[in-house]
This record gives C-alpha cells, sequence and structure tokens, in this order.
C-alpha cells in the first residue's frame, strides 16, 4: 500500500474507535465528509484490502503491444547501437514508421539495458574557466600513452604540447616513455622553434613534481629546474578535468593521428616523429582559433648552444674526496689534479648527465677535466639501480656473461681428451712401472 492508503487506514480506524469524528477525519484527508463515509462503509465490508486501487495490478488499456516493444529493442539492438533515445526515436518513426513517442521508447531501452538516464550517469561537476587571453602564455603538455602504430610497432607514448589561448599544437614528439630526458629533448625543440612560453600546464608526474619525501630533502625535480634556469614557470593541475584541452587533445589524436599515420605506411617512431610537422599544420589549419588577444607572450632564447646543452641535462651534486675522486652511479670519476682543482677537495661540485648519455662535471660554470677509474662498479645481491642507468647496468651484467662463457669455452678446451700421442705415453709408463699401474 501506498502511504496515501495507509493515512486513509489509520484515520478510518480511529473514526472506528470513535477518537475522531468523520468532519475531523474529512479535513485531516483533505476529503469531503461524502468520500469518508463512503470509504469507512467499504472498510468495514472488505477490510484494508478496500483501500487500495481496483485497477492495481491490472493491464493498463493504454499499454501497446508486447511484440511492438521488442520489435524496437531488437531494431535499436542491431541498427542503432548507442544512439540515444531521441535520435533512435526520429529514426524508428521516419524509416520504419513506428507511432510510438519518445519517453515509451526511453523507458523500454532503460528496462532493457541500451541506454542509461542521465541521472545515473551524472558526474562530478567541474567549473569551467576562460581559456588565457594571450598565446604563449599558458601551454599545456601531457604525455598519451597508447598502441599509436596499431601493432606495427611496440606501444609508446606521445608527448603534446599545446598552447591554451589559441588551442594549437605545438609540439608533438614519440618516445619510448614518458622520462625526464625525454621531456626536456622536446622542451628544448620546443623554445628553439617558437621561444619561451611564460608557464606549462601539467598533471603531478613524477616528472614535473616532487610527491613523494626523500632524503635528499629536494623541492623540485630535474625538470623543474630545467624550467626554472630558462625562467618558464610550471603550474599542477589537480585533476584531468582542469587541463582538458590537452586532455580532449590526446582524445582527438588517438582517433585521426592514428589513421593518418595507417595511411602512410608509418611503422616506427623515427618516421612518425619526420612526419609529423605536416600533421601539426594540417590539425592547427581545422582546429586552431585566434586569440582573444593579438599579442605574443614567446620571449626569444637568449642562451647559445653550449648554454642550452648544460640546462638540458640530469644534474647532482657530489662532494670531492681528498683523492680528488667523486662518485656517481657506482662510477669512480677521478678528477684532474692540478692546483685549482686541489681546492675543491671538500666542496661539492655538480655531476651533469646529457640525454645521449654523455656526462660531464661543473664548478662555477668551469667544466672539469677527469678519467674514469671504474666504469660500473660491482654489483651486489639485491642492490637499487636508479631507472635512468637501468640501461649501462644491464649492459655491464650482459657483457660479464660473454666473458664468463669464453672463460668457461676456454677451460673446457684445456680439459678436453689428450692427444695420441700423449695417451701412448701413458700406456708405455704403465708398462714400465706395472707395480704402481696396479697400486693406482
Amino acid at each position: 500500500m501506498s502511504d496515501k492508503e495507509l493515512k486513509r487506514l489509520s484515520v478510518l480506524q480511529e473514526i472506528c474507535d470513535q477518537r475522531i469524528t468523520q468532519s475531523q477525519a474529512a479535513q485531516l484527508l483533505h476529503i469531503s465528509e461524502r468520500q469518508i463515509r463512503r470509504l469507512l462503509q467499504k472498510y468495514k465490508a472488505q477490510g484494508p484490502a478496500a483501500l487500495a486501487h481496483a485497477a492495481r495490478g491490472q493491464t493498463s488499456n493504454a499499454k501497446l503491444p508486447e511484440e511492438l516493444r521488442l520489435k524496437c529493442l531488437n531494431l535499436v539492438a542491431e541498427q542503432f547501437h548507442c544512439f540515444g533515445p531521441t535520435l533512435a526515436h526520429e529514426k524508428l518513426t521516419t524509416i520504419h514508421g513506428f507511432d510510438i513517442s519518445v519517453e515509451t521508447l526511453r523507458s523500454w531501452m532503460i528496462a532493457a539495458n541500451l541506454w542509461i538516464p542521465r541521472h545515473k550517469s551524472l558526474k562530478r561537476p567541474y567549473q569551467p574557466r576562460y581559456n588565457r587571453d594571450c598565446y604563449g602564455e599558458l601551454v599545456q603538455i601531457d604525455g598519451s600513452h597508447h598502441d599509436w602504430f596499431e601493432g606495427r610497432a611496440p606501444k609508446c607514448c606521445l608527448l603534446v604540447f599545446i598552447d591554451d589561448a589559441t588551442g594549437k599544437l605545438q609540439h608533438l614528439r614519440f618516445c619510448e616513455s614518458e622520462s625526464a630526458f625525454d621531456y626536456m629533448i622536446s622542451t628544448r625543440l620546443y623554445v628553439e622553434q617558437h621561444g619561451k612560453p611564460l608557464a606549462f600546464y601539467s598533471d603531478k608526474h613524477s616528472v614535473f613534481r616532487v610527491n613523494q619525501s626523500s632524503k635528499k630533502d629536494t623541492k623540485i625535480t630535474q625538470f623543474g629546474r630545467v624550467l626554472s634556469s630558462l625562467t618558464i614557470d610550471i603550474i599542477f593541475a589537480n585533476s584531468p578535468q582542469a587541463k582538458g584541452r590537452v586532455e580532449r587533445a590526446n582524445r582527438t589524436l588517438q582517433d585521426r593521428l592514428i589513421k593518418e599515420m595507417r595511411l602512410e605506411g608509418i611503422c616506427s617512431i623515427t618516421e612518425a616523429n619526420a612526419w609529423l610537422p605536416w600533421f601539426i599544420e594540417q590539425f592547427n589549419q581545422k582546429f586552431a582559433k585566434c586569440a582573444r588577444n593579438s599579442k605574443n607572450l614567446h620571449r626569444p632564447l637568449t642562451e647559445s648552444d653550449a648554454e642550452l646543452e648544460d640546462i638540458f641535462t640530469w644534474q647532482e651534486p657530489r662532494k670531492v674526496t681528498k683523492n680528488l675522486t667523486i662518485t656517481y652511479d657506482k662510477c669512480i670519476y677521478m678528477l684532474e689534479p692540478t692546483p685549482l682543482n686541489h681546492k675543491l677537495v671538500g666542496q661539492y661540485i655538480t655531476f651533469l648527465e646529457y640525454p645521449d648519455g654523455t656526462v660531464a662535471i661543473m664548478h662555477e660554470g668551469r667544466k672539469i677535466s677527469y678519467s674514469i677509474f671504474n666504469k660500473l662498479a660491482r654489483l651486489q645481491q639485491n642492490e637499487v639501480v636508479e631507472n635512468k642507468r637501468l640501461g649501462a647496468v644491464l649492459a655491464h651484467i650482459q657483457q660479464q656473461h660473454e666473458e664468463l662463457e669464453k672463460q668457461n669455452k676456454r677451460s673446457r678446451s684445456k680439459k678436453s681428451m689428450p692427444s695420441h700421442k700423449a695417451q701412448k705415453v701413458v700406456i708405455e709408463q704403465r708398462n714400465l712401472n706395472p707395480v704402481l699401474d696396479s697400486c693406482s
């Protein structure tokens, strides 16, 4: 029974118990006294069941045939998959000539799990913000991991740089992973082509932001240090929706870019990176918009190529020992024993690692000559290896295994069967000394 019927039951019971009058009951239920007498008469004759509606449980006279419902749902499932109720109703009416309402079709589709109502699929609302006014004021950056080559090459990552004010694709680059060195390479290509923007807008990836406390107590990442050297700010987004422009661009690229590369027959990262400038030009012609302010806030590069080479590096401070050596990633580097370098004992100098794998040692803008004592220290069991040196470690292990196999082959060849001449000598010795032979 409904709440309305339950309320009527309680009021009629109070009338029977003579707690209230029929007039008071009519006021409580907002009906006439005549209706109260009718309900009371039915209640005394049939009990509480008399208060239920007589049509309850009966088939409605306006119900459409079951065959029509099944036919419509089959057409929606087969021909109009993923259509909304409004569009599906339009196609059923114009193509197949069905005479049903949109809301009837909507209820059928919801019951058959062919459509999810909006109130159930409603997600957390995110307040919109206006795009920036000037070109180069804010550049959104992100990495999109996807099967870009559709199995023709391994899965990789696409680094996307897009301007917030205009929606222009500023830079695209395929790489194997979303690492700090890959972002350094892409950022250098960006600033050399367009200049330095005011700020980058990124997520909270560990390349951009220190997310965990460490013993080093550093509050800035290697990529953040590079941007600081170039006087470029970086802003972190709290959610993917906050940097929606680059997220929507990733979704569009995962559709258009994949198909374009399929038509071009591109099957490798090298081919794709060489072809991407043409795609960027075509994409911007179709989707880019004019900024509200025509001013370009990109600043020209004032650093030389040599300075840029040193800026876009992985830098770590190291303390110089009394022996004029420093240790970096299980390698010992010996500084040149000059009078100037002797003054560096006990001081911290900077170790630079370039994206191509080469290294350098610098102090106050001066490059220091060095030699390597041990290219890679002997690895101990269960020792932690940093991700950026994992390739060198694996190469060293492979080299050790190859040398070990060569040594085993040499030892096996030395322990092989003796020659025919040597066997003959052994036999003669046994004939001359039969006693020794029997003792043995």
